[in-house]
């Protein structure tokens, strides 16, 4: 535990939080944008019933999106043939896009084209993915998302199995010195956040634990504090 102290200083970043999108009401969809102003990014997920086993938004929804809020859109993909869809979301204007390292066939040429098109490139790994053959790839990246659930449904308890990944993972980016944002995602709550802070993450996408609360913009703010208490 001791040895984890000096991460709160070094990182000037702070806590984000990115409420999930996906467990909000759709029908209410500018709405439920209104009610996480105080949010640091909206995240979306796209599924595409093949690369995950549910199917969820494509790129018209993410360009709703786009016209009813002006918070960062953190668009994660979901999906097969990242490499021939994600520009697309970066088009669409998309402040991140994050592909899954699983699901891309040239991932390097990937993150530099997401870039190209104005957007920060994400990778992402599922929980049995190790992190350590894409530590090369960090100085191409702006965010690394460490999956804390199987992607693809929503309101999976947190997968305490990651936390040694995320802390190795940690490591590497002070190591490198690299500006990359280390993310978590899936079964975020009040509980699990103090953990995978104490890890290393500081980019917690929070679905059920936001839009399942009376107050969203409450819940934004103690999911933001717990990890400094």
């Amino acid at each position: 535990m001791s040895h984890a102290m000096p991460h709160h200083a070094e990182h000037s970043r702070g806590i984000h939080i990115h409420p999930s999108i996906l467990s909000a009401d759709f029908a209410r969809l500018a709405e439920e944008l209104a009610r996480i102003r105080n949010a640091d990014a909206v995240h979306v997920d796209v599924m595409d019933n093949h690369f995950v086993p549910n199917l969820t938004l494509g790129l018209p929804v993410v360009q709703a999106i786009r016209r009813a809020t002006d918070l960062p859109l953190d668009v994660h993909l979901m999906i097969q043939d990242a490499d021939r869809w994600a520009p697309a979301y970066a088009e669409a204007g998309a402040e991140s896009v994050t592909f899954h390292a699983e699901a891309a066939g040239a991932p390097l040429r990937l993150a530099r084209e997401l870039r190209s098109h104005g957007a920060k490139a994400g990778m992402a790994l599922k929980p049995a993915t190790a992190v350590e053959p894409y530590l090369d790839l960090l100085e191409e990246l702006d965010l690394l998302l460490l999956m804390t659930v199987e992607p693809g449904f929503g309101g999976q308890p947190f997968l305490d199995v990651v936390l040694p990944k995320i802390r190795r993972a940690r490591e590497a980016l002070d190591g490198s010195g690299v500006p990359v944002a280390l993310q978590v995602d899936g079964g975020v709550t009040r509980d699990t956040i103090m953990r995978a802070a104490e890890a290393g993450a500081d980019v917690f996408v929070a679905g059920s634990a936001v839009y399942g609360a009376e107050d969203p913009e409450a819940a934004i703010d103690e999911l933001r504090s717990a990890p400094l208490r």
